[in-house]
């Protein structure tokens, strides 16, 4: 099951001006909803294959979280439907892409979005740096999967045993200076160490920790929060577990 925490934003209604990215070239649909926290059963071989290929497309932040927490239970039950990969869809993408959620990730080679959610071609729009940490490409990106192509869930996806995480608490408590650009890395999850832990645990917990403070500040962003506050857009955080190849809830 994927648990979710929403931003609690105040945002213009009005919002920020849209930008003019490509326009012609992206579309996307946008409805108003709720986040479910239901996992559906795993269907049967055959039904399966029959869905892999017909599910309609994911249009609101609940049918995507739906969409991803049923994805993530074939993955951790060993069954992967690999959809969305055959010519047809190929020739499909050509003309368009329509993704129904964004991924945050890390770039960590264990976690690799479309497979921890088991989704195909033109489903999911992922942006991934070390510890999922933000700057100003990371932001533009998520904006114009949000803005400009509607996609209408934005998921922060920390992980168990991130070495960027632990990298960050490493550098705090023996004030390493580490190599230039990692360096620039630590500085950013530093703020969400947690002092109250040691050794493993520390940065076990500091991965909740980031998870929610990238989510707070995507959730703050003017363009992003105006969409949260139409319900057309939710901002979630989530963790991967690599012993168990759960995603669940943060914070």
């Amino acid at each position: 099951m994927i648990s979710t925490r929403h931003a609690n934003t105040r945002a213009n209604a009005s919002g920020a001006p849209r930008r003019n990215l490509l326009r012609a070239a992206v579309a996307g649909a946008a409805a108003t909803a709720g986040v479910a926290l239901t996992v559906p059963s795993a269907p049967t071989a055959r039904a399966a294959g029959v869905r892999a290929q017909e599910r309609p497309r994911p249009a609101t932040p609940d049918e995507a979280l739906r969409e991803l927490a049923a994805g993530n239970r074939r993955w951790r039950t060993y069954r992967e439907q690999h959809p969305h990969e055959t010519r047809t869809v190929r020739e499909a993408l050509v003309s368009g892409q329509h993704p129904f959620a964004l991924i945050l990730g890390c770039i960590d080679s264990r976690v690799p979005p479309e497979l921890v959610f088991d989704q195909g071609l033109g489903d999911l729009m992922t942006v991934r740096s070390a510890g999922e940490v933000l700057d100003e490409a990371v932001l533009g990106s998520i904006a114009y999967g949000v803005l400009e192509l509607n996609i209408p869930l934005v998921m922060v996806l920390g992980h168990q045993s991130c070495g960027a995480v632990a990298a960050a608490v490493h550098a705090e408590e023996t004030g390493e200076r580490l190599p230039d650009h990692i360096q620039y890395l630590a500085d950013q999850i530093r703020p969400a160490i947690d002092h109250t832990k040691e050794g493993d645990a520390r940065v076990d917990a500091t991965v909740g920790a980031h998870v929610d403070r990238v989510r707070g500040r995507l959730a703050g962003e003017p363009d992003l929060a105006a969409k949260v506050a139409e319900g057309k857009l939710a901002i979630v955080g989530a963790r991967y577990e690599l012993t168990t190849h759960l995603v669940h809830g943060v914070g």
